[in-house]
């Protein structure tokens, strides 16, 4: 695999019904056309706001869509094992693989049950669908509450992802049939709002962030072949060039239960720096952040079933916390290779710095010397957690960081959706309307 190779799959998170459609209906986008969704050529909006308007629950569709005769619908439980295990075999085998069927995401139980089971979370959004002969689960799509504020507004809305559907059965057309069975389910919440990702285009991406990686176990990845010596370099020079220090810089220790009001508070203040951004209360903190840093010691860095590193700086005479940092573990099967079976990546998760805070520092650049310190040192835990590769996307403040850290410029994008909620487009990869690179959005899809 060519070092474009891998930057293309790790750069890859989702699969989406762009993939599923027919190649004339990905020309024309004959479902998003009939959706509450932005459209192509669409003027910026005057103001944000709904698309359509909410209706009454007794106005929303009772009955779920139609489906093949051959499948039923089923509400997937996430915290029974033997279901957890059926969404992880077919995220496994069918979710994202990269173009040389030599890679695919390896989801833990424990990983599904972080990511699909927030504070709130409603069981049937978790929707499957199973061929009735035998029961099989063969498609999966999923929601989960989100509160967002895009810019000024602040509303109700749900994470949907996961969208999941057996190869075989990529002709059948499930993929609008479950988006829609999705969304219906939701509005029987109430809620009318939703955000999603794509690695595909569709009807009208708001923001557009691209994916870049750090190198952390060069000699692994050159055995698996998932990089290669550059002309003019070796491997020992490589191994050099990325060796991370053997203990961080600040004082970084665990989150513990005891830190979760103060990070909750950092966090809300550091995230009024971006123009879309999940609001968490404290239970959201809580399981975001605390609740899957796994059970007793597994090895150096890591815990059994561990699947976020949250790591604080606390002042000592305050006891307030001043730093966080996170990023959660997604490691991929590699196939057809002897000498290993799992690559290990690590992604970025969420971070804050009271330095943002204070005046000139963004300017005078106390703030980007603080933050390469901070998520310097996350490569660091994730190194000592046994992650081969570090993953970010160009969201929040990593933009201005990532080069000085060694990141390696990835060649696959990450569109953000909107759906029944208009905006101006917001500043991901490049600036948009005045705002820096990065700053327009706040929210890491998982």
């Amino acid at each position: 695999m060519s070092e474009e190779d891998l930057a293309s799959f790790l750069s890859q998170t989702r699969i989406t019904d762009g993939n599923t459609q027919a190649p004339a209906e990905q020309k024309t986008h004959k479902f998003w056309a009939t959706q509450p969704v932005p459209q192509q050529g669409d003027l910026p909006p005057l103001e944000d706001g709904c698309i359509e308007p909410s209706s009454p629950r007794d106005q929303v569709r009772q009955e779920p869509y139609p489906l093949p005769k051959e499948f039923e619908w089923v509400t997937v439980d996430i915290m029974n094992p033997t279901e957890n295990k059926e969404v992880h075999d077919l995220l496994s085998m069918h979710y994202v693989e990269d173009v040389n069927a030599s890679l695919r995401f390896k989801y833990s139980a424990e990983f599904l049950r972080w990511a699909l089971t927030p504070p709130g979370y409603v069981k049937e959004w978790h929707v499957g669908v199973r061929v009735s002969a035998n029961k099989k689960l063969v498609a999966f799509i999923s929601g989960v509450p989100m509160n967002l504020r895009v810019r000024g507004k602040e509303f109700s809305s749900s994470e949907v992802n996961y969208i999941c559907i057996h190869k075989k059965l990529r002709s059948k057309r499930l993929a609008p049939v479950l988006i829609k069975e999705v969304t219906r389910r939701i509005h029987l919440e109430g809620i009318f709002q939703a955000i999603y990702t794509a690695g595909t285009v569709i009807p009208t991406p708001i923001a557009v962030c691209r994916y870049y990686h750090r190198s952390i176990n060069i000699p692994k990845l050159l055995e698996v072949g998932f990089t290669y010596v550059p002309r003019n370099s070796t491997a020992a020079r490589m191994i050099r060039t990325n060796k991370l220090p053997d203990k961080p810089t600040l004082a970084v220790r665990p989150m513990e239960e005891r830190d979760v009001t103060s990070v909750a508070e950092l966090f809300a203040r550091y995230m009024q720096r971006f123009d879309m951004v999940p609001l968490m209360t404290l239970e959201e903190v809580r399981h975001h952040f605390l609740s899957a840093q796994g059970t007793q010691d597994e090895g150096p860095g890591r815990k059994t079933g561990q699947v976020t590193w949250t790591y604080v700086v606390e002042n000592s005479e305050t006891q307030k916390i001043t730093d966080f940092f996170s990023f959660y573990s997604l490691p991929s099967t590699v196939l057809q290779n002897s000498a290993h079976d799992t690559i290990e990546a690590g992604y970025l998760y969420y971070y804050a710095t009271d330095v943002a805070f204070k005046d000139g520092a963004d300017e005078d650049g106390r703030l980007k010397s603080r933050l390469e310190t901070l998520i310097g040192d996350a490569l660091i835990v994730a190194s000592q957690a046994g992650m081969d590769v570090f993953n970010a996307l160009t969201l929040m403040d990593n933009v201005p960081i990532l080069k000085d850290l060694k990141f390696g410029l990835g060649d696959g994008y990450l569109n953000f959706y909107l759906y029944n909620w208009r905006t101006a487009k917001l500043a991901g990869m490049e600036e948009e309307g005045g705002v820096r690179a990065g700053m327009g959005v706040g929210v890491v899809m998982l």
